[in-house]
């Protein structure tokens, strides 16, 4: 039944204008940003031919657009996310769907596992851009691998929020945001405590350290509990809506 209802969501999505747009804004960006960076590292390409233990293509290149890309999404995949069930109830489809005879982990999981679908696309023509450069130049693959699987977990994360059945476009964005820039206060006079705190929850903080190539346990469990718990607390309202109908 996940299944289903993931292409369902997916079909959905493509037949929505603004999955489209969002697509197009973004691939259109990732271009631009790819070129851009790919313009720096040929103009300075022969400075760093001199350089001992000099940083590569995928360093200078790839990692920066993932990590630019990061933030694109972040003010975007709002847009998608608040179609989970947030649109659903303002459309009054939530209650038909809440009475068909599956269980609200089903229908979270579904909805998450077609946006996530999307995400894949999105995710799979980006990295076309930096894969392209082998054919005329050596990739780091392990550390494209590492940018790709930190995207991908930032997305998971952004989709998990997002499915939350009370918060909106702007809440998701609000939330995201706050997430994303948390570990600044750091930078204030916070204490140590407070300053790990702050750092731990950041959004970003767990992101960079992957797009260059560091993988730990650590930020990937981040990813995976931020995840989890959201998708979670979703099934858990989508379960007490049940109960109201």
């Amino acid at each position: 039944m996940i299944r289903v209802i993931a292409a369902r969501e997916l079909k959905s999505l493509f037949l929505s204008p603004l999955a489209w747009a969002v697509l197009a804004v973004t691939q259109f960006l990732f271009a631009y940003m790819f070129l851009t960076q790919l313009e720096v590292y040929a103009r300075n390409q022969a400075r760093l031919a001199g350089l001992e233990s000099a940083p590569g293509v995928t360093e200078l290149v790839a990692a920066p657009l993932y990590s630019s890309a990061g933030v694109v999404l972040l003010l975007l995949a709002p847009l998608l996310t608040m179609r989970l069930i947030a649109e659903e109830r303002r459309n009054d489809t939530l209650t038909l769907l809440l009475s068909a005879p599956i269980n609200a982990t089903e229908i979270v999981l579904g909805k998450f596992a077609g946006l996530m679908s999307f995400f894949l696309l999105m995710i799979a023509m980006l990295t076309l851009m930096p894969l392209s450069l082998s054919a005329g130049t050596s990739l780091d693959f392990g550390q494209l691998g590492a940018c790709v699987l930190a995207l991908l977990m930032l997305l998971a994360a952004f989709s998990a929020l997002g499915a939350q059945p009370m918060v909106a476009g702007i809440g998701t964005f609000g939330a995201l945001l706050l997430l994303w820039i948390i570990d600044w206060a750091s930078t204030t006079g916070s204490s140590d405590k407070t300053s790990a705190l702050f750092g731990y929850l950041s959004l970003d903080h767990h992101y960079q350290p992957l797009l260059s190539g560091v993988f730990s346990s650590a930020d990937a469990g981040y990813f995976v509990l931020f995840t989890v718990m959201f998708l979670a607390l979703a099934v858990w309202r989508v379960d007490a809506d049940r109960l109201q109908i």
